[in-house]
This record gives structure tokens, sequence and C-alpha cells, in this order.
């Protein structure tokens, strides 16, 4: 009969691949949070170049700024800093995770540098990627003159294009709540005139709405016992979360911070304290942007409580229904336009891109359509589009009827998701609004967290290269002569990235990542 012994366990085999892969993987992120913050300054420099500006504002007229933006030379030049710059934050957002593989608690310091490091000069850029923030300031000038903004466009109001605003508001209505609206006009009656004022207090407010998120988020994780640290990085030192939030400005960063926060405290407190917390900070979420009508439903599950009856669903769905009535009736009656918000969800109809699924199929169906039959191709683009919507919608309601208890954020995330994706429109700051969801309740090592830097990577490629500012009125320099420089460049850094570069060429090979993992630990 054998003997048994025991050994002690193996020493893992130190490779020269695993030597490689070690001096990727470790050390101090101080080098990765210093070549990040120089991409952001590289974009902060560029948007001084191609960022937005209206033609009222006197920055036109400063020496330095006329010359950059009115030369090819400087157009040029600043195209190339913000695409690379850009570039340059993606590459350092996984090389950051490549030097916290253990999301210790030492990890969480690193992480708030980075992002604080990194937002910071783009507080100060002038507005990339979008120009939404001048539409906000001519809708705050149509309510400080007294008019309905859901029936006045922003050309109701004297040199609106001068302002800024892009020319699809001048007779539509805003698709936002009027909480926004009152933002807008305080705004407005601040600044006066100066819309460069309050395009930094519209940059301000965004903020306030990241943090919101960067203070929620992690505690949404916490709650699904998902580290707090690694999911702060997935959402707020995601350099499109810094782009689209910060920089462009945008609405939506207030929208999903109260969202994030309502959605925190039904959580957190299953009772009528963190019901109804919850219920007021999602409406008032609503009347930023009526979008988040879609989280309604679901602070009602976590209010009903765990292995609640349906009879008992039904009962919370229709407590919070009729509060988030009430609030809403509310806020029409103080500021006088009622409930017409719910006409204005109809402004964004019609608007389609080609890489939705539903928009790109309009195109396609529409255009073959046209050419075969002579039908308008718009009608059957409409058509589409709007079927896209439906099956969007109603996935979202089978998601709200269907799943477990302890999946409720997760499947909230889900459903916001399925709006997205079924939407003949997704522009790239409509990923922010579910992302803080799904990493809080867990995105995956492996395919999940792949698919998420690809997607990343994706649309900060096509948010550089599709808003940028160059004056029509340059004989050798146009838009598209733009957008061909930093598509190239963009794409160029991209293969870099991903084929080259030895650091981050490996992110996308699960099985080494992995195996490099297991030598750490």
């Amino acid at each position: 009969m054998l003997s048994q012994r025991t050994t002690a366990p193996r020493e893992p085999r130190i490779t020269r691949f695993n030597r490689v892969q070690l001096n990727y993987v470790t050390g101090s992120p101080t080098r990765t949070i210093i070549f990040g913050t120089i991409g952001s300054l590289l974009m902060m420099f560029g948007s001084f170049g191609v960022g937005w500006l209206a033609a009222a504002s006197p920055l036109n007229t400063v020496g330095w700024i006329a010359n950059i933006r009115y030369n090819v030379p400087g157009l040029v030049t600043s195209v190339v800093l913000v695409a690379v710059g850009g570039m340059m934050m993606t590459r350092e957002w996984l090389r950051l995770s490549q030097k916290m593989p253990l999301w210790d608690a030492g990890s969480k310091k690193w992480t708030w540098a980075a992002i604080i490091a990194w937002s910071t000069p783009q507080l100060f850029a002038f507005p990339l990627f979008s120009r939404d923030m001048f539409s906000y300031f001519a809708q705050g000038r149509v309510m400080q003159s007294g008019l309905n903004p859901y029936e006045y466009g922003v050309s109701s109001v004297n040199n609106f294009f001068q302002y800024g605003a892009d020319p699809m508001w001048a007779e539509s209505p805003p698709p936002y709540g009027p909480v926004f609206l009152w933002i807008e006009q305080t705004v407005a009656t601040i600044v006066g005139q100066n819309v460069d004022a309050g395009i930094y207090f519209f940059r301000f407010i965004a903020v306030l709405g990241c943090l919101l998120i960067a203070y929620y988020t992690p505690k949404l994780a916490q709650l699904h016992d998902i580290n707090p640290t690694r999911t702060l990085w997935l959402v707020v030192a995601n350099p499109l979360f810094i782009a689209q939030f910060i920089t462009a400005g945008h609405n939506d960063a207030l929208m999903t911070g109260l969202m994030v926060a309502g959605a925190y405290h039904a959580a957190r407190w299953r009772n009528w304290k963190g019901g109804l917390t919850g219920t007021v900070l999602v409406t008032l979420a609503v009347a930023i942007k009526p979008l988040a009508l879609v989280l309604l439903p679901f602070i009602g599950l976590l209010w009903a409580g765990r292995a609640a009856s349906w009879p008992r669903k039904f009962s919370y769905w229709a407590l919070v229904g009729t509060i988030f009535l009430a609030l809403m009736a509310f806020m029409g009656w103080l500021n006088g336009l009622g409930f017409g918000w719910i006409g204005a969800l109809s402004t964004t109809g019609g608007q389609h891109i080609w890489y939705a699924p539903s928009g790109g199929l309009g195109i396609f169906v529409g255009d073959l359509a046209h050419n075969l039959t002579g039908i308008d191709n718009a009608t059957v683009r409409d058509g589409i589009g709007s079927i896209g919507k439906l099956i969007g919608m109603f996935l979202a309601v089978m998601i709200m009827f269907r799943g477990k208890d302890e999946d409720l954020l997760r499947r909230a995330g889900f459903a916001l998701a399925c709006v997205v994706a079924f939407s003949p429109m997704v522009q790239s700051w409509y990923l922010l609004w579910f992302i803080p969801f799904l990493a809080a309740s867990g995105i995956r090592t492996g395919h999940q967290l792949d698919f998420y830097f690809l997607t990343t990577l994706f649309f900060m490629i096509y948010a550089i290269v599709d808003q940028l500012s160059v004056s029509p009125y340059l004989d050798t320099f146009d838009i598209n002569m733009a957008r061909l420089i930093a598509g190239v460049t963009t794409l160029a850094y991209s293969a870099y990235l991903l084929f080259v570069d030895p650091a981050t060429r490996r992110v996308l090979r699960s099985k080494r990542r992995q195996s490099v993992f297991d030598l750490i630990i």
C-alpha cells in the first residue's frame, strides 16, 4: 500500500511571457494617470480650435483663438490634438485596470486621482462632441421671454442663430421636463446675453450630476457585493463618460445621477422611506428628461418588497404612479406649462443613424424600396424606426414583469438598454443612461468586459469624428476634411492599441489575461 504524503503548493512557473506581462500589470499607476492627463490636456487645447463657439461669443475675436480657428494649420493641429488626446485617455483608462487587477483598498485613491486629473482640463475646454448646451441657453431665453417653450421654438427669440443653437431646435419643443426648463431659465437670467458664461454654468450643472453618479454608483455596487472601486473605474473614469457628461455637458448627467440616487435609496431601504425617496428622486429625473420614466416601475417593485404578490406589485405601481403624477402636476402648475412635456416627446422622432440596428435597417430598406418601387424612403425608414421603438418598449415591459427580485436593478439597466438599442437614433451618451446599473450589478471580466472596451472605443472614435466645429467660410478646408483627418488618426491609434501596443493588445486576449491574474494571486 502506497503511503500518503502531503506536498506544499507548487510555486507558479515564471515564464518569459509572464515576466513580460507582469511588467504591464504591476507597479504604480502614476505614469498611467500622468499620460491620461496629457491626453485630456491635448483635447482641451484642441477644443480651442474645433470646439463649438456661438457666433455672438466675444471669444471669436480673441487674437490667438481666431488664429487657430480660421487658418488651416491651426485647424489641422486642433483636430489631431482632439483625436490623439481622446485616444490617449482611452488607452490610459485601459492601462489603469491593468495596473490594479485586484482592485484592493489602495486602488480607490488611484481611481479618484485619475478621475479628477482627467476631468479637470475638460472643465475649461470649449464644448466638444455636441452643441446641446447652446440649445439649453436658447431655450432658457425662450422661458425668460415668458413664452411656452413647448409651443415656441428657439427661433422665437431675437438672434437665436447667433447664440449657437442647432437649427433643428428652431421650431421644435425641447424634450425636457419642467425642472430643467427652470434651470435653463435661471441660467439665462443670471448671465443675460453672455452665452459663454451660460455654457460654463450648464457644464457645472452636468458636473453635479456626475458627482451624484460617482457617489451613488459604488454604493449600488456594494448592495450587489460588487467591488465599488472597479465599478467607479468602469463608469466615471471612462473617457466616454468624461467626454459626454463633462466636455459636452449633457443634461443627461443630471438625469442619470438622480436615477442612480433614486435607485439606491429604493434598494437600500425597501420600505416607505426608501420607496418614497426613490420615487421623488426619479420623478425629478423625469422632470429633467422624461426617459427616466422607464425606471419608475422598478422603484415600485423595490418598494413592494421581496416575494411580493402580483396584487401587491400592482398596488405599489399605482402608488408610485400617483405620487409621480401629483408631483409633475404640481410642477406644471407652478410654471404654467402643465404636461406640455408629453407632447414634446415626439421632438426626436424621425431621427436615425446608421449604426443603430433599426436605424441602419431603416436606411437600407428605405433606399432599396425607393429604388425598386419609387416609394418615399423616409416613410419606410420612419416606419421601421417606429417598429424598433415599439420592440424596445415591449422588451422593457417584459423585463419589468419577468425576472428575479435580487436582479431588479440589473433588470432596470437592461430595460433602459432595450429602449436605447432598438431606437433608430443612438447617440454615444445614451449608453451612459444604463451603464451605471449594469456595472453596479456586475460586468464580468472576459467577454462582457471586452465588449464594453470595444463599445467605448467605437463611440469615442465616432464622437471625435462626428462633432467638430469648422468655419464654413474657409476656401481650402471644410468639415469633411476635418472628419477625414480625425477618422484616420483615431482609427490608426485604435489599430495600434489593439494589435501593436505591447500592453493594450493583450486586453482582449482573455486567456492570457486570466493566466496573469492567476499568477499574481
